[in-house]
C-alpha cells in the first residue's frame, strides 16, 4: 500500500467522526439553552419574591443575606458543565483534523523526496551519455578553425540544454508534487505565498518589512533550507533592485 493508499484509508472515517461529535454539540446546545432560559425564568421569579419579602417587611433589606435558591444554583452549575463539555469536543475535533493535516504534510514530504530521488537517478543515467558524446565530438573539433567553430556551437547548445533542464527543475520544485493544491480551506485561517495557500511544510520569511504576502513555503521559491542572512521574496528584491537603479 503506497503512502497515498495509507492517508486515503485513515481521511475516509474523518467525516463520520466529526459528524457524530458536531451532532453531539448539537444537542448539547439545545439543552443547554433550555437550562439558561428556565434559570432565568427561575431566578426572575425568585428577584420578584424577594421584592415583595422587601416590600412586606418578611425578608431583610441587607444584601449579604439575600441569596438565590440552591435549586437556581445547580442549574447554572449544569448550564456550566454543558458548555465545558461542547468546548471539550470543539477541541477534539480540532485536534482530529489538525491531526490529519499534519499527517498529510508528512506524505506530502515523502512524495517530494521520492520524486528527487526519480530526477536524480534520471540526471545521473543521462550523464554517462552525455559525457561520451561529448567527447566524440570535441575530437573532430580539433581538426582545424571550422573544428573549433564547430566545438563553439557546441558548447553554446549543450549549456542552453543544461539550462533549459535547470529551469524545468526549478519548476519542478516549485511545484514538488506536481499537482494543484486545491485543498479545501478553513476561510479563517490565513493564507500565503504566491499560491496563495494555507501554511504547510517548511516556510522562510521575507526580511522586507513591508512585504505583502511576508511568508512562503520552500517548495514554491525553489529553495530546499534556510537561507543564510537575509532573504528577499522575487517581488521584494526586483523593487530594492529598482530602487537601487535610480
Amino acid at each position: 500500500m503506497s503512502f497515498v493508499d495509507e492517508f486515503q484509508a485513515n481521511l475516509e472515517s474523518l467525516p463520520n467522526i466529526l459528524q457524530k461529535k458536531y451532532a453531539f454539540i448539537r444537542d448539547l446546545d439545545k439543552s443547554l439553552q433550555e437550562i439558561v432560559r428556565q434559570n432565568e425564568q427561575h431566578c426572575e421569579q425568585e428577584i420578584e419574591d424577594i421584592k415583595n419579602g422587601v416590600r412586606a417587611g418578611n425578608i431583610t433589606p441587607d444584601t449579604s443575606l439575600i441569596r438565590f435558591s440552591d435549586e437556581a444554583l445547580d442549574e447554572q452549575k449544569h448550564s456550566i458543565r454543558i458548555a465545558d463539555e461542547k468546548v471539550a469536543l470543539a477541541v477534539q475535533a480540532y485536534d482530529l483534523v489538525d491531526t490529519h493535516i499534519q499527517q498529510l504534510d508528512q506524505y506530502l514530504k515523502r512524495f517530494d523526496e521520492e520524486l528527487r530521488r526519480e530526477r536524480e537517478n534520471a540526471a545521473a543515467a543521462v550523464l554517462p551519455a552525455t559525457s561520451l558524446d561529448g567527447s566524440v565530438k570535441s575530437g573532430r573539433s580539433s581538426e582545424g578553425g571550422r573544428g573549433g567553430r564547430k566545438k563553439t556551437r557546441l558548447a553554446t547548445a549543450t549549456a542552453a540544454a543544461v539550462a533549459a533542464t535547470e529551469v524545468a527543475a526549478a519548476s519542478a520544485a516549485a511545484n514538488p508534487t506536481g499537482m494543484e493544491l486545491d485543498l479545501p480551506v478553513d476561510p479563517n485561517e490565513p493564507t500565503y505565498c504566491f499560491c496563495n495557500q494555507v501554511s504547510f511544510g517548511e516556510m522562510v520569511a521575507c526580511d522586507n518589512p513591508d512585504c505583502k504576502i511576508e511568508w512562503f513555503h520552500f517548495g514554491c521559491v525553489g529553495i530546499k533550507e534556510q537561507p543564510k542572512g537575509k532573504w528577499y521574496c522575487s517581488d521584494c528584491a526586483a523593487a530594492k533592485n529598482r530602487r537601487k537603479s535610480r
